[in-house]
């Protein structure tokens, strides 16, 4: 019995660890500096037009611009900690 409830807590510490960071927090720590207008390129949060065409390359696309960088956004866009669940939740908040 000692041995499942072992088992069972290290199932639920390491699906904790795995866990999306809320999509808000990751916005304002790592994306709000150049995406709430303070870099023109980088399309504002809730500007759908400008999200629009970067939208229709696909999530899988968006995710991986971020992840090694694109244009002026460095790779990782300054979240360091981020996994590519946060990437597409914090996206999908900024494009709508």
């Amino acid at each position: 019995m000692k041995k499942l409830l072992l088992g069972a807590g290290a199932l639920l510490l390491s699906l904790n660890l795995q866990a999306a960071q809320d999509p808000e927090a990751v916005y304002a720590k790592a994306c709000s500096a150049c995406h709430s207008g303070n870099l023109p390129t980088a399309p504002k949060r809730g500007d759908k037009a400008a999200w629009e065409p970067r939208l229709a390359k696909g999530t899988d696309v968006l995710v991986q611009s971020v992840t090694n960088g694109l244009n002026a956004m460095p790779p990782g866009g300054l979240c360091m900690d981020c996994t590519a669940e946060d990437y597409q939740a914090v996206i999908k908040l900024m494009s709508e």
